[in-house]
């Protein structure tokens, strides 16, 4: 998540008798949610504002952090890296309050240490979430923002319902975490710094199909990512799902006599398909169950001959 705004200012410094115009140059809130045009970080969350600079003198920024009009701290840091380098500017604050922090960020050359070649300025919100089932609002919306930013299938809507509680659960699983549909603190500060996404384990497959028995989630990839992480249910003890590479062979819409949902057979008579019952826990015959709301999508996601991959 990431806001990113062009710095256009002219060099103030003069060298030799002469000015030269700054080049362009970006920074961006690196830590948070974005939703819309702001930037959310939790309260007492370390905020990272990154930038690229565009010239090979060495340099530094600082920043100064305002709230409520009034500075509350100062932070400095030398350029980093080459020139284009993603962390050029590097700083950082602890967000202490709710509310809206400002940062005034200038830009320096070692040589002209009295004049900025750059100055802008950045806005942070800064919220102590909180969501529940059947709950709205802000903490719900961001919620759904930071699950969705790392492909766990949700609305944003700003209400807590079903799906929302379905994409709780699929992070937590993947997270090692209580398997329930309602999210902590801890998973807020996860989400809030971007972590707790899926690692594909066949990065270069192509668009395919990964499911992990041990985190009892099916993930959708595409271009070396993940695009969609779903919660499922897979075989119970007694009757194991099947471990392999495969290729979906079949594809039935609909539902069957045996209650399965626009099925996807990948092996004889194993298929992702949508059920009833999804627990959080290996439950099915052999398939891998997947909730009936999500079914839908899931069969038309799906093309035939598409490799899945089976794996603990």
């Amino acid at each position: 998540m990431r806001r990113t705004i062009a710095l256009s200012a002219a060099l103030l410094a003069v060298l030799a008798g002469s000015a030269h115009a700054a080049p362009a140059m970006r920074i961006h809130v690196a830590t948070g949610i974005r939703d819309g045009h702001r930037i959310w970080v939790m309260k007492g969350q370390r905020v990272l504002i990154q930038g690229t600079r565009s010239f090979a003198d060495p340099g530094y920024a600082t920043a100064g952090i305002y709230f409520k009009g009034k500075e509350v701290a100062t932070t400095r840091s030398p350029l980093h890296g080459k020139v284009g380098a993603a962390n050029g500017v590097f700083l950082h604050f602890t967000a202490k309050r709710t509310g809206t922090y400002k940062a005034i960020v200038k830009v320096f050359k070692t040589a002209v240490p009295t004049a900025p070649v750059a100055t802008t300025s950045v806005g942070v919100h800064v919220v102590k979430p909180s969501a529940h089932m059947g709950g709205h609002g802000r903490g719900v919306r961001l919620l759904q923002e930071g699950l969705r930013a790392l492909a766990y299938v949700t609305p944003v809507s700003g209400r807590y319902d079903d799906a929302t509680g379905r994409a709780v659960l699929a992070f937590r699983k993947v997270n090692g975490m209580a398997r329930v549909e309602t999210p902590s603190t801890t998973v807020f500060k996860k989400l809030f710094r971007g972590q707790g996404g899926f690692t594909l384990k066949y990065p270069k497959a192509g668009r395919h199909v990964e499911f992990d028995w041990s985190r009892q989630v099916l993930v959708f990839a595409q271009g070396g990512k993940p695009v969609r992480i779903y919660h499922a249910s897979s075989g119970k003890p007694s009757t194991p799902t099947v471990f392999g590479t495969f290729h979906f062979y079949s594809k039935t819409p609909g539902t069957n006599a045996k209650g399965m949902v626009d099925s996807n057979y990948f092996i004889r008579g194993y298929a992702v398909h949508g059920y009833f019952d999804v627990p959080p826990y290996a439950a099915s015959h052999g398939c891998i169950r997947v909730p009936i709301p999500d079914a839908a999508s899931i069969y038309n996601w799906i093309k035939l001959g598409e490799t899945i991959f089976v794996y603990r």
